[in-house]
């Protein structure tokens, strides 16, 4: 007679496995992560070397050489703006000089004073400072504007030759996006080629271990490499391939599941029957046809599988077991036992009374 049974545990344990899963997903996850980041960091193609093979080198060193000689020119301009500033403000102090001594010399004519020689050689120097200045903007004024026409024709060159220099950089740019392509392309094969074989192995686990005690383990695994598949293929691939991808295993999981629940109603196993005809008993319903057990204080009785609970039994002494045979399949649900010789359930392992096991049909 059997008489311990498989335990399930705790409702601690069972939550403490659940978090366990789930954290042993992540760091399987995180190790997976890992190995990836590893494997992109493999160098890609240099565009700044496979730009030399397409552009004139002549053309890029006198465009750097233009670029040289604009930012000299500039800051000659800039210097030649701020003496230009120096010599202007210079200019309007001595022009206020200049009107201060001609509002002297005009006081001293009307009250019929001469000026002293020394307020006239001041005035005298005032001018010829102030002409001095005048020559001197007008000098550095006309260098400014010769500066700026130089400045204007080197940049329309280097205009130029810049069209130039990214007209021999489309090839260059084109090849290197092909180049781009082939290097993701050859990432995303060794990634797949090292996380394809690890969700294969995990597939196959999760179908042959299922009934295994470390069933989570491999759960976890699985469901880690999965994420980390379908992560990598929707960065690798285009949107279009992916969405097709993406279906196609969507339709094989699918139709996977969908095999597997028409073969388990096929070709039941015996934990599943047991289930099956469990529930079924526990109703008063024939595990086989689902037709109301009538038997007992049942016998005038209606249920369903919903309301099977539901239904008030009428009290009624010394009713006995009885065998009992389902009128609709003709399937015998309680039969005498072989060994006790009571009756028990003809489709459970084992009998209420005594215990003794039989086998399922």
């Amino acid at each position: 007679m059997k008489t311990a049974g498989n335990s399930k545990g705790t409702g601690l344990h069972r939550l403490a496995i659940r978090l366990f899963t789930l954290l042993l997903g992540v760091l399987i996850y995180w190790l997976l992560q890992f190995l990836v980041q590893d494997i992109r960091t493999i160098p890609g193609p240099d565009f700044a070397a496979l730009e030399q093979q397409y552009l004139d080198q002549q053309q890029v060193t006198r465009l750097a050489d233009h670029d040289q000689e604009l930012a000299d020119l500039t800051r000659v301009i800039e210097n030649q703006q701020q003496k230009q500033r120096v010599v202007g403000d210079s200019s309007r102090n001595l022009q206020e000089t200049m009107a201060q001594l001609l509002e002297l010399q005009r006081l001293s004519l009307q009250k019929n004073l001469a000026l002293s020689e020394t307020d006239q050689a001041n005035f005298s120097n005032t001018l010829n400072l102030f002409l001095e200045n005048q020559r001197r903007y007008q000098e550095l004024s006309q260098l400014e504007a010769e500066t700026l026409d130089r400045r204007q024709r080197l940049a329309e060159e280097r205009e130029n030759l810049q069209r130039e220099l990214d007209r021999q950089r489309e090839p260059a740019r084109e090849e290197f996006q092909r180049q781009r392509d082939r290097h993701r392309f050859r990432l995303a094969c060794l990634q797949l080629a090292i996380l394809l074989p690890l969700l294969a192995l995990a597939a196959i686990l999760l179908v042959r271990r299922r009934a295994s005690i470390y069933f989570p383990l491999i759960l976890a695994f699985g469901c880690a490499a999965l994420v980390k598949v379908a992560l990598v293929m929707h960065e690798y691939f285009p949107t279009r391939y992916f969405k097709y991808v993406l279906i196609g295993a969507l339709l094989i999981a699918v139709g996977g599941l969908l095999v597997h629940f028409i073969r388990t109603i096929a070709f039941p196993k015996s934990a599943w029957l047991r289930k099956q005809y469990r529930e079924a008993y526990e109703r008063f319903l024939c595990p086989v046809c689902d037709y109301p057990i009538r038997s007992g204080p049942r016998r005038f009785l209606f249920w369903t599988r919903r309301t099977a609970h539901k239904v008030q039994i009428p009290a009624e002494r010394g009713v006995q077991e009885e065998l009992y045979t389902c009128p609709d399949c003709g399937t015998v649900l309680f039969e005498e036992c072989p060994a006790c010789h009571k009756v028990r359930h003809s489709l459970l392992a084992h009998c209420l009374h005594c215990g003794s096991q039989k086998p399922l049909a």
